[in-house]
């Protein structure tokens, strides 16, 4: 297969990363190793004390076991320190390799209309992965390794003292398990609900202004409190059955601590064990079902992060390399057979579009609402996939390019302009570091929107707020045609440029329209009104998702009559027809 015709493979991301750190896994385990061996030092410390220091009574004996447990202790607490940043070094290190796809994958999701809830469950799944591996949920887990050495050594100390213990660690385990099947199907829904939840209040913020003056309000807010009320009490079945097996287990863990304490009472009166064992197996016992009840402790957040390596293995795509760098496009785009679905449909909603348009080309692409002029321009661009067919710059798939690289020869203006927050001149400059203001200003003259931007209190350094809000609807628009003629592209895609502009504003359009085509730039404008014609070389014209007519200006004129006065009630198409008849 050939390298540009790779496609995107999906791989378990998520679980190469955790792969990758394997030799920090094995760093804090064998740390884990020396911990616990060091955790015998209270079993030992009570046997020394019982069965010979107060026997012979030595405190010099006894000072220097307590001297000794001192240095074992301290140096148990440094390798727990060097334990815990072990893991924090670990989750930080995975975050930093799935940080970039978990962007991408946001980004894709939001292009195809394929995200559910708030469409950023990847973020928060990065997010739980990194804070489980630096919590105390794994560092149990590296405990829970060393269980059948200290079983061992109960056994050691008597057999009915290990049979004992065994026992106990039978019956947390059963809680585990039980808690791990109680839990798995509301830790699915406590994350479904919360990313509904959280979509409602993004909705109801980004339109505040349309919900406050149409009444929706007080609907929104009851949807939002239904959500809200059922994440709740998912939520709280959730803490219900960790608070009520965890409680069960420290009840389970004390009463077998005691039972052991008795059981060793018994051995000492029996003449078979020391009071020394029988206090070293009440500690040995609880440091073997520690780790268990921290275990049934930690395992919602356990199990959670484990849905989130699987939801992130299933989000996350790899790309291959890549492609092999080629010349920037400069001579044609060929479109042929084009086929495209919009975002979010499973079907195509335009199909059978055939053109060629050289350097210096102006295409204006009429149709009337719903008939896929929009889902052409993200065709063209490549933001929505081909279904069939393709669109080819310079007899160069797009694939041939990174998104990097295509990004800086197209420019594209949506229909919806939306600014991210930032200054006008970082808007223009798309955020390139550092910004070249010579390439920002040129872009802004050919705009037309300069002298707007001088005027304005801080000029190019004016801060447009989220989504452009600080600036009006058509200071938005022209700044989005600023930034998609940014750099000069040599394709420029512009969606309705005209729709939020004055009189002025659609001067400055086509008079920008007419430089980008003078520096050699193919330009494609889907336009409503016929004001845009004046510019145009060639007209497209679509109707319910398929090409009706193609060609240069005049002669769309010409023979053009016929299809459009097919389709009834369609003011842009005879809007174009009278157009063409005046600018002819």
């Amino acid at each position: 297969m050939s390298p540009h015709a790779r496609q995107i493979m999906p791989l378990r991301l998520a679980t190469r990363a955790l792969a990758r750190v394997r030799s920090g896994f094995i760093s804090a385990f064998l740390t884990s190793a020396a911990i616990n061996v060091l955790a015998l030092a209270g079993s030992l410390f009570a046997i020394q004390i019982y069965d010979r220091v107060l026997p012979a009574r030595s405190l010099p004996t006894l000072v220097w076991l307590l001297v000794l447990m001192i240095g074992m202790y301290v140096i148990q607490g440094l390798l727990e320190a060097v334990r815990a940043r072990i893991m924090s070094r670990i989750g930080e290190t995975v975050d930093a390799e799935i940080i970039t796809p978990v962007v991408k994958a946001i980004e894709r999701q939001a292009l195809a209309r394929s995200a559910s809830g708030d469409g950023i469950q990847a973020l928060r799944d990065a997010d739980q992965l990194r804070a489980f591996l630096a919590g105390p949920g794994p560092l149990t887990l590296l405990d829970l390794p060393w269980l059948p050495l200290f079983v061992l050594l109960t056994f050691l100390l008597h057999p009915l003292i290990g049979a004992v213990t065994i026992a106990g660690a039978i019956i947390l385990v059963c809680l585990l398990l039980i808690t791990e099947r109680s839990s798995k199907v509301l830790n699915g829904r406590a994350n479904e609900e919360l990313a509904q939840r959280n979509a409602i209040i993004d909705a109801l913020r980004r339109n505040a202004e349309t919900t406050a003056t149409m009444g929706l309000s007080a609907r929104l807010h009851q949807r939002f409190l239904s959500r809200h009320s059922g994440l709740g009490a998912t939520q709280l079945a959730l803490a219900d059955i960790t608070a009520s097996y965890g409680s069960a287990s420290r009840t389970v863990r004390q009463f077998l601590q005691a039972l052991i304490l008795s059981v060793g009472a018994y051995l000492v009166i029996e003449g078979q064990a020391s009071a020394g064992i029988m206090f070293a197996a009440s500690i040995l016992t609880g440091r073997t079902l520690a780790p268990i009840e921290a275990a049934i402790a930690h395992w919602r957040q356990m199990q959670a992060a484990r849905q989130s390596v699987q939801r992130l293995d299933a989000a996350l795509l790899h790309e291959a390399s890549a492609p092999t760098a080629i010349p920037a496009p400069g001579r044609d785009l060929t479109v042929k057979g084009l086929a495209v679905a919009a975002p979010g449909a499973t079907s195509a909603t335009l199909i059978g579009v055939d053109f060629r348009l050289t350097a210096g080309d102006v295409l204006i692409v009429l149709g009337p609402s719903g008939s896929g002029k929009s889902t052409l321009a993200r065709g063209i661009l490549g933001i929505c996939p081909a279904l069939a067919g393709e669109a080819r710059l310079d007899g160069a798939a797009l694939s041939h390019w990174t998104s990097t690289d295509l990004g800086a020869f197209t420019g594209y203006l949506p229909q919806t302009v939306e600014l991210i927050d930032g200054t006008i001149a970082e808007n223009i400059g798309r955020f390139i570091s550092p910004v070249c203001p010579e390439a920002v200003v040129a872009a802004a003259k050919d705009a037309g929107v300069h002298e707007i931007i001088v005027n304005l209190p801080n000029g190019y350094d004016t801060i447009v707020g989220p989504n452009g809000m600080q600036l009006s609807g058509g200071q938005r628009q022209r700044v989005g045609l600023a930034r998609a003629l940014y750099g000069k592209p040599f394709l420029i895609v512009l969606d309705e440029p005209n729709a939020a502009l004055d009189s002025d504003g659609e001067v400055a359009l086509n008079r920008a329209i007419v430089t980008a085509k003078t520096s050699g730039s193919i330009v494609i404008a889907i336009a409503h009104r016929p004001s845009m014609l004046a510019v145009a070389d060639k007209v497209l014209c679509l109707n319910s998702g398929r090409q009706i007519a193609f060609g240069p200006k005049r002669e769309i004129l010409e023979r053009s009559s016929t299809p459009i006065a097919a389709a009834p009630r369609q003011p842009v198409a005879q809007a174009m027809t009278n157009s063409l008849s005046a600018v002819a």
